[in-house]
């Protein structure tokens, strides 16, 4: 329940954040807000009752920009449309999990690129922390500099981690929720931040559910769009399983995932029922980071999270009212604790830690735990060419290179 707890928090955000994403595309935002909170609660209990894995689901951020800025207001496609490409993408990925094509390539990843993949979310994590609390800003000439630090949102964020940091060196249970719950209520007693209540009657979902259109997305012209939403999916939540399953410590002797494939059912199910509810790709999410470090294992943990999604479907304005600096200064020290994952590489062999470095410095700067790990895989790839050493577990990461070469060139 803590660790349930402490996830669901740290990835509350996604409730307020993705409706308003997708309401860009002219969706209705208290239907997609409720299309949210049910795709969260069924792929969470799917992935705790099949899976057993400490790891929740939601509808993914850069899945929903992509569905967004990209299919409907770059391309034109109607949301209908685009709704129709992620149940597609989503049924092709149920397939590949069905088939041990998916679970071969899972295993088969070289447990150097798994240590750099948990550390490049780490990294991710820390980014994507610093960015929403302002910390780290864009910037024309530099591309992003430091913030300004006397902002209450920034000082807030870093009193949190400090104060996570310092329970969690003490021992505290529960640290990372505590420091989540005192950044907030400091910000709603100094104004910063408005406490919008507790309760309030879920919204219509009959605006966006079963709104997908399959003739639209069945042409040609969205074959593209539905390869993107499945390579994005497939190694999103590549990344993240493993990383999460390392820091976990579920790996076996051998750094594989055991019981991948009815994990692997669960998160690919997700997507095609979310769609169907009226949201974009639903996938697992890096916060369950923060679950495991406040002691998740199972999958009770992953159940307990999409308890608390369905009860968020009443509890909106309570869920909107965690502010963003808050779960940012959880993320920030979550991502400490993840970068540590490279002290585990084998740094006296060149091809083994150089792909790792790169998919991990990568990762945050393409601000996409995807395209990380395809650029980790080319150079590794490469290197193996290049020396003429081969393994025979590389059969897979040649694989893996050979499509995001071709997602690179051609998508």
């Amino acid at each position: 329940m803590l660790a349930g707890s402490t996830t669901f928090l740290a990835m509350a955000y996604i409730s307020v954040v993705n409706p308003a994403i997708l309401s860009d595309a002219g969706m209705d935002f208290g239907a997609v807000f409720v299309a949210t909170c049910l795709a969260a609660a069924l792929g969470s209990i799917a992935m705790g009752i099949l899976g057993r894995y400490p790891i929740a689901l939601a509808p993914g951020m850069g899945q929903n920009a992509f569905f967004s800025y990209v299919i409907v207001l770059g391309m034109g496609y109607p949301w209908q449309a685009a709704l129709g490409a992620v149940f597609v993408s989503g049924v092709i990925f149920v397939v590949l999990s069905l088939l041990p094509i998916r679970e071969w390539l899972f295993n088969a990843i070289p447990m150097n690129l798994k240590h750099g993949i948990s550390a490049g979310i780490g990294f991710f994590i820390g980014f994507i922390a610093l960015k929403n609390a302002g910390i780290v800003i864009d910037d024309p000439a530099t591309l992003l500099r430091l913030g300004a630090l006397n902002e209450v949102e920034a000082l807030l964020c870093l009193g949190g981690f400090i104060f996570i940091a310092v329970l969690s060196h003490r021992g505290v249970l529960g640290a990372i929720i505590l420091g989540i719950a005192a950044a907030s209520i400091l910000g709603w007693v100094l104004g910063v931040t408005t406490f919008h209540g507790i309760v309030s009657m879920p919204p219509s979902l009959a605006p966006v559910m079963f709104q997908l259109d399959l003739e639209a997305a069945l042409t040609i012209s969205m074959v593209p769009v539905i390869l993107s939403l499945l390579l994005v999916d497939v190694f999103d939540t590549a990344g993240t399983m493993v990383g999460v399953s390392q820091r976990a410590g579920l790996l076996d002797e051998k750094g594989s995932l055991p019981n991948l494939r009815p994990a692997l059912l669960a998160d690919s199910g997700a997507t095609a029922v979310g769609a169907l509810l009226g949201t974009s790709s639903t996938t697992s999410f890096i916060e369950s980071a923060a679950g495991v470090e406040s002691g998740g294992r199972t999958g009770l943990t992953a159940c307990f999270v999409g308890l608390l999604f369905l009860l968020c479907l009443f509890f909106a304005p309570l869920a909107k009212s965690v502010p963003a600096y808050a779960t940012s200064a959880a993320l920030l020290y979550v991502a400490c604790l993840m970068i540590g994952g490279l002290k585990a590489v084998d740094w006296t062999q060149i091809p083994q830690y150089v792909p790792a470095v790169v998919g991990a410095i990568a990762m945050p700067l393409s601000f996409s735990i995807a395209d990380g790990i395809g650029l980790a895989f080319i150079t590794y790839a490469l290197i193996r060419v290049g020396t003429l050493e081969f393994e025979k577990s590389d059969i897979a990461s040649f694989v893996i290179a050979l499509i995001f070469i071709g997602k690179f060139l051609f998508l």
